[in-house]
């Protein structure tokens, strides 16, 4: 899961990506409001790491432009306001969560776990698709009830392909998907992942739509 974090404090906005990153996450960092804002309409996040306290643009200013202009990605405020009017500031330009620092990454992780999946319209965290079922809380899956072992990678294709059961997606989608911006992949790194999880779960769990992208859930 491809998330944005906006946060100038260089410390902790380098702790976050790293932790989030070692937790399966993708993370974009960008250090003032207006990157932040730039990278958030343009590119395609499952969430949003937000402080209040940016140079250039504040965080509640992003977030009021980018609810205005029609986004509805999840955003989850991380700041050092606790007070109750900044909190429902925060819940009144749109904001999903709220977390105040010093914070707990753990929690955090999972904070953005449940703001993903009440984005998707889940309510168990656990996702079934035929044989295979995952669990993207704990990045276990299993397939016909034993339990499968995936790399980081593995997991978070097989993830977004699950997720979005039946719809095709392109290779570039999941590139972007994996990949955050400075990082480089090689040409068929995507191949070589969906190889992996059809030796793993069975050649018929992933179809290839030839010049178009990937699937499953959807019958050859």
């Amino acid at each position: 899961m491809r998330i944005l974090l906006v946060e100038d404090d260089f410390l902790l906005g380098d702790g976050i990506q790293n932790s989030l990153n070692h937790m399966g996450f993708t993370v974009d960092w960008m250090k003032d409001g207006r990157q932040g804002e730039n990278a958030l309409t343009s590119e395609e996040y499952a969430a949003v790491v937000l402080d209040i306290g940016l140079p250039l643009q504040d965080g509640l200013t992003l977030l009021q432009s980018v609810r205005n202009k029609g986004l509805h990605t999840p955003v989850l405020i991380l700041t050092a306001r606790d007070g109750k009017l900044d909190k429902l500031k925060g819940f009144g330009m749109g904001a999903d969560d709220y977390v105040v620092k010093p914070l707990d990454m753990e929690e955090l992780a999972a904070r953005l776990r449940a703001l993903i999946r009440r984005s998707a319209g889940r309510a168990s965290p656990r996702i079934q698709l035929g044989k295979v079922e995952i669990d993207p809380d704990s990045r276990q899956a299993w397939c016909e009830g034993k339990s499968v072992d995936l790399s980081v990678k593995e997991f978070a294709i097989l993830e977004l392909l699950m997720q979005n059961a039946g719809r095709v997606l392109t290779r570039a989608h999941l590139e972007q998907s994996l990949y955050g911006w400075g990082d480089s992949a090689d040409s068929n790194t995507v191949e070589v992942f969906i190889h992996h999880l059809r030796k793993k779960l069975g050649s018929d769990f992933i179809q290839t739509l030839r010049g178009i992208g990937y699937t499953a859930g959807r019958k050859p």
